[in-house]
């Protein structure tokens, strides 16, 4: 080989490499990111030596059976991850641009997929039948450095670093009791909601407090009831007697129709500064299959609202609160 190629091979390591050490650095160690690789721990620790090897600098600093980046790998792993990224967003993107199809990996919160989106997919397979979609498992939702994840639809205020975000429903939040055939006390002004458990979901500790200030409630713990991981378990609970909740209303309205749950102050709602949005990152944010699903998706989204006044300033106390946590730990 001419030695004028040396000085150009060496400033371009193998991508496999560039891998290896990206997946190492995400995960800490190398346990994990053999799992991520599909490889064994020897191989990937080899291809971390033959990286370090290749540009003639340590990358980790080793420490028992941990791997902690050294503060030239902290540089690399920032420059080598965008770089990662883009290289799978063209590669995507010259895959699917032939004829705006091709796959496309997105995950969905459970209750909002089964009550809100699969609901719509048959229309959308029907307009575009040259998108495959590949619901990934939830747990990867915050992963959009994954290859294998191009789009989410998560709950929040739509703030999320790296990603786009577009708002599809969730802000109108309704009361929901029994149904009538219960027979429970009667719910006639918020007061009397005091008279019934309160189910919480523990992502949203601060609703029943939204509430209560919103309607000018005191005569309760906005704090105290029974909490629940899924919206899709409070309606459940709901519907088997169990208490009262608050529920996106597009989660619950069918059931609400149909009399499994009641709804005994529907003027006495919530308007929440919290909602369903679609997210990706922006490295995908022009493949052909996302573009496909976001635009046919925003047509079916709500226009999103002005919250109530007590949301705004529940959701920053939350925020407050979970910050001097943080940094009390």
């Amino acid at each position: 080989m001419s030695t004028s190629l040396l000085p150009l091979r060496r400033l371009t390591p193998p991508v496999h490499l560039l891998r290896a050490f990206s997946t190492v650095a995400r995960f800490g160690g190398v346990s994990r990111a053999a799992e991520a690789l599909h490889l064994t721990q020897s191989a990937v620790s080899k291809q971390i030596q033959e990286l370090e090897k290749w540009v003639g600098v340590d990358l980790f600093e080793r420490s028992r059976k941990r791997l902690t980046l050294t503060p030239a790998g902290e540089r690399y792993e920032k420059a080598v991850r965008a770089l990662l990224s883009q290289l799978e967003s063209a590669t995507l993107e010259l895959i699917t641009s032939t004829d705006g199809g091709g796959a496309l990996h997105l995950s969905s919160l459970p209750t909002f997929g089964a009550r809100w989106l699969i609901p719509l997919l048959p229309q959308f397979q029907q307009q575009h039948p040259q998108v495959t979609l590949h619901f990934v498992p939830y747990v990867q939702s915050y992963d959009f450095e994954s290859p294998n994840l191009d789009c989410s639809i998560l709950f929040g205020d739509g703030h999320w670093p790296g990603a786009r975000a577009h708002y599809l429903d969730g802000q109108d939040v309704a009361l929901i009791a029994p149904p009538t055939s219960f027979g429970g006390p009667p719910i006639h002004t918020p007061h009397d909601v005091a008279r019934y458990t309160r189910l919480r979901h523990l992502t949203i500790p601060h609703a029943w407090m939204t509430w209560a200030q919103a309607w000018d409630v005191g005569n309760m713990d906005p704090l105290a009831g029974l909490q629940f991981d899924q919206f899709q378990t409070i309606i459940q609970a709901v519907m088997a007697g169990m208490g009262v909740a608050l529920v996106p209303r597009c989660l619950v309205q069918n059931k609400i129709a149909s009399g499994m749950v009641s709804e005994p102050l529907p003027q006495h709602g919530l308007v929440s500064n919290l909602g369903y949005w679609l997210c990706y990152p922006e490295s995908r944010a022009n493949i052909a299959p996302l573009v496909a699903f976001r635009n046919w998706l925003l047509q079916h989204a709500q226009p999103p609202k002005e919250p109530t006044a007590s949301s705004l300033a529940a959701q920053q106390k939350a925020r407050s609160k979970q910050r001097s946590i943080s940094n009390a730990s």
